[in-house]
């Protein structure tokens, strides 16, 4: 009798040991306190904005895992301003995915890509595997120049959610096998060695369709060619400088010269999304900024051109951010992170140019796709 009872402690003690450990795993937060150098930001005139001229452009611009509690600490730690909240129109994202109100990068994107909301992990397929029209393919038909741009590989589910179909977001040679095919006149990734580790025939099949550089400067390559694959060394954080707003400058200028009708691009800042999952106040604030100068690269050429719309958004929310002190003047931030993980909050989203209205307000992802191609057709 003896023995059973110390067994039945033993066990109670256990259990009660796991749900103790499952509690605290609950509600454990992890706290990030950082400083940041403060950047330059740009707030366009707005004569443009919300008017009903004739759209050319229209530039999507997603933040990975860019939530509320990103752009806030990203905006308080850079003095209390980034060129996208200096903007006017405002609305949310609701991000849930076919199968989950947690969504991935893979379903949130192919959402923003196609207009048709997906399970996770599938890349340009509905929920019966079918192949969803994604925005190039829909697009080229009318003429229009479309790229991406990220900082993420090329087979990440963002950017591969514009351009390939599969069922498995980790097909990654398959998903570049897809490229050849696509409708893009402009792609930029990392990484060249990423791509040189291809095999023989899909490289092949790429060089066909795209000419394929390493060095933003090979400027009479670029202005002999009719579709650019441009593959820089690294697009590691920090270690790739500019690269985004570079790049997004280089994407504006290429597209605009290889269509008259107008064009579509869509620009991601990747890494925000990774440095939440790790917890990292320093880095989703240095990727939120690095992201805003993008941003700014689009709302200045938008407030020249009159007849560009540009969105800003993100797939989803990571690490459920907040924040619990701030010094905008000397550019100090402390977060909270209740996850190293997705979460189902609603995202923001800035608009600016014509027509921007129309994104104000709260919406699906899929919607802003369809209001996208509504605007262009």
């Amino acid at each position: 009798m003896k023995r059973i009872i110390t067994t039945f402690l033993a066990l109670t003690a256990a259990f009660c040991a796991v749900i103790q450990a499952q509690t605290a795993q609950e509600t454990k937060a992890w706290t990030g306190e950082c400083y940041a150098v403060r950047q330059q930001t740009y707030t366009p005139s707005f004569e443009i904005d919300g008017s009903d001229a004739e759209i050319h452009n229209i530039i999507l611009m997603i933040g990975d895992g860019m939530g509320s509690g990103a752009v806030n600490a990203a905006m308080y730690a850079n003095g209390g301003s980034l060129t996208m909240t200096n903007l006017r129109t405002m609305g949310y994202v609701r991000t849930q995915s076919a199968n989950n109100t947690t969504t991935d990068s893979a379903a949130s994107g192919t959402a923003y890509a196609t207009g048709v909301k997906t399970n996770n992990g599938y890349i340009g397929v509905a929920p019966d595997l079918s192949e969803l029209e994604n925005l190039p393919e829909k697009l080229s038909e009318l003429g229009y120049a479309c790229g991406i741009l990220s900082t993420d590989d090329l087979h990440g589910a963002t950017p591969a959610a514009f351009f390939a179909h599969q069922g498995a977001r980790g097909e990654y040679d398959a998903i570049w096998e897809d490229l050849p095919e696509s409708q893009l006149t402009f792609a930029s990734a990392g990484t060249i060695s990423r791509f040189n580790s291809l095999g023989f025939r899909v490289r092949d099949a790429i060089e066909a369709r795209f000419k394929v550089i390493s060095a933003p400067d090979d400027t009479a390559a670029i202005r002999k060619s009719k579709r650019l694959l441009y593959l820089p060394e690294t697009v590691a954080t920090k270690d790739r400088g500019d690269y985004l707003p570079n790049t997004t400058r280089m994407a504006i200028e290429y597209l605009s010269a290889r269509s008259e009708k107008g064009f579509f691009l869509m620009v991601e800042g990747a890494r925000i999304d990774k440095q939440e999952h790790a917890n990292d106040c320093s880095g989703m604030i240095w990727e939120t900024l690095d992201f805003d100068k993008a941003v700014e690269e689009a709302i200045r050429f938008a407030e020249k051109d009159g007849h560009t719309l540009v969105i800003i958004s993100a797939d989803h929310e990571t690490g459920a951010v907040t924040l619990t002190q701030t010094t905008p003047d000397d550019g100090f931030v402390r977060t909270v992170f209740a996850s190293k993980g997705h979460s189902p909050m609603m995202v923001p989203l800035f608009a600016y140019g014509p027509r921007s209205r129309e994104f104000s307000g709260v919406q699906e992802n899929s919607d802003v796709s369809n209001k996208i191609y509504s605007l262009l057709k």
